[in-house]
């Protein structure tokens, strides 16, 4: 089984890509799904108890726990130790079930693959880019995005330059949306003569 690790800055259409990759019948586990089940599930009362009041009515409050984490190293490094190896348990069991349902690929959308060292768990590396002023202007016109939060996350993650470089394919979202499905065809091509 050939597991594709996606991914890709803030803003650069990993989802989408995901989601294409999704619709050629590849089954994608998706870490930031699986992180906000944890917040709404099992991971509440962790977090709750090293980031006391970031948890309301059950569930992490997200804002509440960005104010206290994002820009502070300690208290990241204190979240990531609660929440990665929860991910990673639901990533076993994810491809466990794709190996015993014979998938030949399958893909792990992990945001900091990179960062996480999540590269070495992969056979290939997919990273989604786009010009910078297409990320910015993505990015900017989310909900509650300020451009200090911005440029906070993109200090956290590999300069998309360094991730290209590391890539084994790459798509390129600013280009559009049929350009972007042409690439991940392109590569599910090149990598079902891996098998």
């Amino acid at each position: 089984m050939i597991r594709i690790g996606l991914t890709g800055s803030i803003g650069m259409g990993k989802s989408t890509t995901a989601k294409m990759f999704a619709a050629e019948g590849v089954p994608v586990h998706d870490a930031d799904a699986g992180v906000h089940a944890l917040y709404a599930g099992r991971a509440a009362p962790l977090i709750e108890a090293a980031f006391p009041g970031t948890v309301t009515g059950g569930k992490v409050d997200r804002t509440l726990l960005s104010r206290r984490v994002l820009g502070k190293p300690e208290a990241m490094k204190r979240l990531e130790a609660i929440v990665h190896p929860l991910v990673r348990e639901e990533e076993q069991l994810f491809l466990d079930r794709a190996r015993s349902e014979r998938r030949r690929i399958v893909v792990l959308d992990i945001p900091l693959l990179f960062e996480t060292g999540g590269q070495a768990r992969v056979d290939a590396v997919v990273v989604v880019t786009a010009d910078p002023a297409i990320q910015r202007e993505r990015v900017l016109g989310r909900p509650g995005m300020t451009e200090e939060r911005f440029e906070a996350i993109l200090a956290k993650q590999m300069a998309d330059a360094d991730k290209r470089r590391r890539a084994h394919f790459l798509v390129d979202t600013g280009l559009g949306m049929e350009p972007a499905r042409r690439q991940v065809r392109a590569i599910l091509k090149a990598l079902a003569g891996c098998g």
